[in-house]
């Protein structure tokens, strides 16, 4: 997952985030390619219940000399999380959820790889479990934010059952209050039905945004396109 949607239905938003959340949510810009570095709302909890800030994609930790990591931070494996110098501090006390219509992910057992579009089928809202962090620690400066994954059968084929690990709506306080065992209490959620279909190779350029990019594409049309490229790889961040 490098790639993802935040463009909500106000209908679509759980009622149990609180009217301040949905709210806050419904008047969101709508973001159609969120990448690496680039903002996105945010749920999480300072103490005053559930609010929503726009953060920057890519945990930077407090203690980090430098605004940036020398590693991909976009996401982190749940199993790895805890015990990750990266993201210790963030995993024991600072807990977020990323609400999300839909995120991208290649398929890249293709030649050349293609992008889909992963959705709920309820035509819901996604809440991915994910960890914030501050930096630097005693200034803050920026406000950066990581998505944890892992193993996920009900992504469809042909892509890896792998992602973001998802939250029920109603258990998106539980996650942000801190559940006594974190790795167990994610482990056990059940994650909600997905599909999938391709769309444009457009969404490798940071610089597009809009609507369009959710359209449906004809894989073997794109596949043209992808062959008018010098080389045909991926961007750095795909």
């Amino acid at each position: 997952m490098r790639r993802f949607v935040q463009a909500f239905v106000p209908e679509a938003l759980p009622a149990m985030l609180g009217p301040s959340v949905v709210d806050a949510l419904a008047a969101a810009p709508e973001r159609y390619n969120i990448a690496v570095r680039k903002p996105a709302a945010v749920i999480l909890d300072r103490g005053e219940g559930l609010a929503v800030e726009d953060f920057d994609w890519g945990l930077v930790p407090s203690w980090s000399k430098r605004p940036e990591t020398k590693y991909t931070t976009v996401t982190a494996r749940l199993e790895r999380a805890p015990s990750s110098r990266i993201y210790r501090r963030a995993w024991e006390s600072r807990r977020c959820v990323v609400p999300m219509t839909g995120y991208y992910k290649w398929d890249r057992q293709a030649r050349p790889a293609r992008p889909y579009f992963i959705q709920p089928r309820d035509g819901g809202v996604l809440f991915a479990a994910g960890l914030w962090d501050r930096w630097p620690a005693d200034a803050p400066q920026l406000h950066t934010f990581t998505v944890l994954t892992a193993p996920n059968a009900a992504i469809p084929p042909p892509l890896v059952a792998d992602g973001p690990v998802f939250l029920p709506a109603d258990e998106v306080r539980a996650w942000i209050a801190g559940p006594l065992l974190p790795s167990r209490f994610l482990a056990r959620m059940r994650q909600p039905g997905l599909e999938a279909y391709p769309v444009s190779r457009r969404i490798r350029s940071r610089d597009v945004d809009d609507y369009t990019l959710l359209e449906p594409a004809d894989p073997r049309e794109e596949a043209d396109v992808a062959m008018l490229d010098e080389d045909g790889a991926l961007d750095e961040d795909d």
